[in-house]
């Protein structure tokens, strides 16, 4: 769960993944160096969530801001490291269901897909009403245009709510991940597929973030025409 200036929203979201049914679970938050105290809040948090004596929530804290992607594939690769067997990505800001994780646990336990998506685009799958025409067409858009070009076959393959097995994410070595900014959650996805792992999508409903401001600048929308194009050109070679 990365984080920059969540402190609005970090709590309630840890609460609810916190309080799901699965014993072997751990949080772990990656904070860039949030000025508004975010990291600081986060590990009050870990102190509260013990079992046996031994924190449930552990922090990672980068020394600067250098890209959503960046945070994820830090906090991933450690948690890879650290021995998970499944590795769920999600946001802090509530805008991912965290009831859905057991589900997605299940579906990789009973296919072993290597990816279970959090999708918003198969059916059943909703986005909030909060979410205006302009940024729905935008969504929609994104994501044809990268499953387009790189024929995935994974409806939402731009969704940042999503569980990995470590074979997969071995597989893709996270080391060597060239996306910063949101263009992440294409390339890490693509990278998947065509190492031979299989993406199932189970429907779930996309949130309004609680508080805070999105992170989507216009550096990181211009790396997310251009990765699906170098994805393509460097799979062909």
């Amino acid at each position: 769960m990365p984080t920059y200036n969540e402190i609005g929203s970090l709590e309630a979201t840890v609460e609810q993944v916190m309080a799901l049914p699965l014993p072997g679970l751990h949080l772990k938050v990656v904070d860039d160096s949030s000025p508004d105290g975010t990291g600081e809040l986060a590990e009050k948090l870990a102190e509260r969530h013990l079992l046996d004596g031994k924190p449930r929530i552990s922090v990672l804290h980068r020394k600067g801001k250098d890209g959503l992607g960046k945070a994820y594939a830090a906090g991933m690769a450690l948690a890879v490291e650290e021995g998970a067997r499944f590795v769920v990505q999600m946001d802090a800001d509530g805008s991912h269901p965290a009831s859905a994780i057991p589900q997605m646990l299940g579906t990789a336990l009973s296919t072993g897909a290597g990816v279970v998506v959090g999708s918003r685009y198969v059916p059943g799958g909703e986005l909030a009403e909060e979410w205006g025409w302009h940024r729905r067409l935008l969504s929609r858009w994104a994501n044809a245009y990268a499953g387009t070009i790189l024929s995935t076959r994974v409806r939402d393959i731009t969704a940042g709510f999503n569980l990995w097995s470590a074979e997969a994410l071995h597989a893709v070595d996270l080391a060597t991940l060239e996306s910063a900014g949101y263009s992440f959650q294409v390339e890490l996805k693509f990278r998947a597929v065509h190492a031979g792992f299989s993406a199932l999508e189970i429907p779930i409903r996309f949130e309004e973030r609680r508080a805070g401001e999105s992170k989507m600048s216009l550096s990181v929308q211009l790396e997310s025409a251009v990765v699906p194009w170098r994805l393509r050109l460097r799979a062909r070679k």
